[in-house]
């Protein structure tokens, strides 16, 4: 155990989460994506999985240790609705809600087509899969730095 760290923060999450460089992603996603196949494609060829969990929750603990890239233009993205482009699920709003929380600010999660998507995760530093079965629970999430003081 550690102090002040969120236990969802298994050690090869916050292994993740300290590799990752500056303006690498993070592909946070669902129970139903092809996270495994995914994995192998990504420069780490990381997989964690935190089964039984929902997707707001563990992005709360990611947010509260993994600074967001504050110069990418949309540092967190979802993927869309296939035929409903604008609309939010739930699940969306839980994650752009932690976000936000995290931030101190209102935050607009940029959207990104199904199979764009899966491209875009392969490019991604690691991948995590959360038991979340709802659908369209999956985000790239985009890594800052931490200024010096």
């Amino acid at each position: 155990m550690l102090k002040h760290i969120d236990p969802l923060l298994v050690p090869d999450l916050l292994w993740v989460l300290a590799a990752m460089g500056h303006g690498d992603d993070l592909a946070l996603v669902d129970a139903n994506f092809p996270a495994e196949a995914i994995a192998a494609a990504t420069p780490s060829r990381r997989l964690v999985r935190l089964p039984g969990l929902r997707l707001g929750l563990v992005a709360r603990a990611i947010f509260s240790v993994l600074p967001i890239d504050a110069s990418a233009a949309d540092p967190v993205r979802r993927m869309r609705v296939t035929d409903h482009p604008d609309l939010l699920p739930p699940v969306q709003v839980e994650v752009r809600d932690a976000a936000a929380n995290a931030l101190g600010h209102s935050v607009t999660l940029g959207g990104i087509d199904r199979f764009d998507f899966y491209d875009a995760a392969k490019r991604a530093f690691a991948v995590v899969q959360v038991g979340d079965a709802r659908p369209y629970g999956d985000f790239l999430i985009r890594k800052g730095v931490i200024a010096a003081t």
